[in-house]
């Protein structure tokens, strides 16, 4: 099952930066949108796993979400991955949270390993995924959009993290949860 952990955002914010990314989708380049319902903050893509691997999974969330006390992070401004000139991942980023947010992840990173489940391998950067190019130069028509001074979207809270399930469709992804786990730490 493909599957990947997340925060989930409020319906008026993911409204408030579907809006905002209208800009970047006017100008007509060849990316896959991300739908207003799947906007998110990913904290680690598991990729496809079995269900033995997502009971582990699961608990690995139970020890992170234990040791982490809520916070709040405000998302803005637009960027682009690899890099700004030839995006090929559109994004919203954070603004402010980006260190509790960071410290989660590594708390879930070193609960999952304690799970055997291995690490990533790459560098955690926080940001609300928009869309991805679907030509390999990247999304060059967005790369001055994407340069303007950022606009702040709104706040979240971040009282939960979310095992979710993501099942790919030619229309686009559709993303269900299958675990929640509080943020409890005080």
């Amino acid at each position: 099952m493909r599957s990947f952990i997340a925060v989930l955002l409020p319906d008026a914010l993911r409204a408030r930066i579907h809006e905002a990314a209208g800009v970047l989708r006017q100008r007509g380049a060849a990316v896959s949108w991300v739908a207003a319902d799947n906007l998110h903050l990913t904290l680690r893509f598991l990729g496809s796993v079995d269900e033995a691997t997502l009971g582990r999974v699961r608990e690995a969330l139970a020890e992170a979400g234990a040791a982490t006390a809520p916070f709040a992070v405000t998302l803005g401004g637009f960027g682009g991955f690899p890099t700004a000139r030839a995006p090929r991942v559109m994004w919203v980023g954070v603004t402010a949270g980006a260190e509790p947010l960071a410290a989660l992840h590594a708390r879930v990173e070193a609960a999952l390993a304690k799970q055997r489940i291995p690490p990533e391998g790459r560098p955690f950067h926080a940001h609300v995924t928009l869309g991805r190019a679907r030509q390999p130069r990247g999304a060059v028509e967005l790369v001055e959009a994407l340069a303007a001074p950022a606009e702040r979207y709104g706040e979240a809270p971040v009282d939960a993290v979310y095992l979710m399930r993501s099942d790919l469709h030619p229309a686009g992804a559709r993303h269900s949860v299958l675990a929640k786990e509080a943020l409890a730490a005080r």
